[in-house]
């Protein structure tokens, strides 16, 4: 891994919400930028009109991107996630999913609700930044 994640003293858990507070990226580190990912098949549709799936489709796909630059979940540095019409609801799946890839060591996130993405059937899409030293 070519970063360090921390969340530091005074500043509350986030690791049950699926994130970290604070990750660092040394000097001469190789950054690999992942493009917003959804929850679509090889094909480009989506999966699935369930939330949950989408999710878990994303993460996958994510997944493949990082594969083909020969790095792993283990290497994201930041999430920058967008949700459809976002509610509280919504942030249960996303910790499942973020705990499942990462466990205690999930990167950095910021969720931000959209009122809509790129076609009406996405609800869901996560861009992502890697690290490889």
């Amino acid at each position: 891994m070519a970063h360090t994640i921390l969340n530091p003293n005074g500043l509350h858990d986030p690791v049950p919400f699926g994130y970290s507070h604070t990750a660092a990226v040394p000097a001469g580190t190789e950054l690999v930028l992942i493009a917003g990912q959804y929850g679509s098949g090889p094909d480009g549709a989506v999966v699935s009109g369930d939330f949950t799936e989408q999710v878990e489709r994303t993460f996958h796909n994510i997944g493949v991107a990082l594969a083909a630059h020969g790095l792993d979940l283990s290497h994201v540095v930041q999430l920058r996630t967008y949700v459809v019409n976002h509610d509280v609801t919504k942030l249960g799946p996303i910790a499942e999913a973020v705990q499942k890839g990462w466990g205690r060591q999930p990167p950095t996130q910021t969720l931000i609700g959209v009122a809509s993405l790129a076609t009406p059937d996405v609800l869901f899409e996560v861009e992502a930044l890697a690290a490889r030293s």
